[in-house]
């Protein structure tokens, strides 16, 4: 394919447009939690367990792209995608249909359905952007993700809308139609490049040894922490927060505000400052930013949510940046084997929580008040050991730096 019908600037913007997607399921999906449960009476072990669905659906679908992606291309990966969203957002709109006591399933496989919809799409888009933007790739991985909090706003305020309008769940789902079908369109006329790694020339059984570079394996394990401090608790937080805000949903859309913003200045904070400097900060201020929300009330938690916000505003870009950068013979399958680890810790960590927050409830007699509280302190944890992680990640990248300015003294 000659390199002059490759437009990168219309394939950005579409893969801009998946994302999207992929970010009001989250949004629109923690807006209407509740009332899924209300509504099919289903309780917080359940609504775990379904939330969870797209959780594991997601890197089940990231890995086994990451694996094909190189074979079959990204094109057809992203075709996958758009049939995997449409189904999962009619039959989620179905679930009604089915009747109240058998909701359960179908909702739970719509869920699926998405997840699986939301992982092949970061399965295809993240190794694209990279392969598009070889000399910024952190910079462009940070635009292209600033459309998943940005998504999680528009689908919050969107939940916020309909609700005070008195419009109902089904109405803000459909609304996911939009942008779907308008992604696959646009996807089908595109020509697409080969990935990095087949560009460059770098052999399967050699992407398969970089798999296994120590430093490879050690972002893999910060990845499951920092997925479940930023997913989870953006997720969760109309549930486990509604007993100490009246405006709980707000919170999740003034944190994920900050961290559409922080993301679009990705190239002034990245000419300050290295990637994993950036993680060490962030993990100072999503920690403290967490610890406030689990221990303040009233108009105090929009600070926290300020805070928390930029705390887990670069996790997601810099994650993958930095493996991308620091270990390109990865390849696309690197990419997403990371973003599979964090999705997958985030969907085992929500089932634990899902039956650790009723645990707490019938302990208490029903009362709830403290449980989502208690959550949260319990998931603090998780940020605070990061910081000890990241810190090291500083010492030990600067000291390679030291050595390869030894081994390669300017002349």
């Amino acid at each position: 394919m000659a390199t002059t019908t490759i437009n990168r600037t219309q394939l950005f913007r579409a893969s801009c447009l998946a994302l999207l997607v992929t970010s009001l399921s989250f949004g629109i999906r923690a807006g209407i939690l509740g009332d899924l449960g209300v509504q099919f009476k289903l309780d917080k072990e359940q609504l775990g367990t379904i939330t969870a669905t797209a959780f594991w659906g997601f890197p089940l679908a990231v890995i086994f792209g990451g694996v094909i992606v190189d074979i079959i291309g990204m094109k057809k990966l992203l075709v996958l995608a758009f049939v995997f969203h449409l189904l999962g957002i009619v039959l989620t709109i179905c679930a009604p249909y089915f009747g109240e006591g058998s909701a359960y399933w179908p909702l739970f496989l719509s869920t699926l359905l998405i997840g699986l919809a939301n992982g092949t799409v970061e399965a295809a888009c993240n190794p694209l952007v990279t392969s598009l933007y070889t000399e910024e790739k952190t910079t462009k991985l940070s635009h292209f993700h600033l459309w998943f909090p940005g998504g999680i706003v528009i689908g919050t305020l969107l939940v916020t809308l309909f609700k005070y309008i008195g419009l109902g769940w089904q109405i803000q789902v459909a609304t996911m139609l939009i942008p779907t079908l308008i992604y696959g369109y646009l996807f089908s006329k595109l020509d697409f490049p080969v990935t990095e790694r087949v560009a460059s020339g770098v052999s399967m059984a050699g992407m398969y040894r970089a798999l296994l570079n120590p430093l490879f394996i050690f972002m893999m394990i910060c990845m499951l922490g920092t997925g479940i401090t930023e997913l989870f608790t953006g997720q969760w937080i109309d549930v486990l927060l509604k007993n100490v805000s009246s405006n709980a949903i707000l919170l999740l859309t003034l944190e994920t505000g900050i961290m559409v913003v922080g993301r679009a200045f990705a190239k002034p904070i990245l000419k300050q400052f290295t990637p994993q400097t950036v993680l060490l900060i962030s993990t100072i201020l999503a920690a403290t930013g967490l610890y406030l929300l689990s221990t303040q009330s009233g108009n105090t938690l929009f600070l926290a949510a300020i805070i928390f916000g930029m705390g887990v505003c670069f996790f997601w870009p810099m994650m993958l940046g930095f493996v991308n950068t620091n270990l390109p013979k990865t390849g696309a399958l690197g990419l997403n084997l990371m973003g599979g680890a964090g999705m997958f810790a985030v969907s085992i960590y929500t089932i634990f929580m899902g039956k650790y927050y009723d645990d707490i409830v019938k302990a208490a007699a029903g009362d709830n008040t403290k449980a989502g509280v208690m959550v949260l302190q319990a998931t603090l944890v998780i940020p605070i050991v990061l910081i000890v992680a990241f810190a090291g990640l500083v010492i030990y990248m600067r000291s390679m730096h030291k050595t390869q300015t030894i081994k390669d003294p300017v002349v």
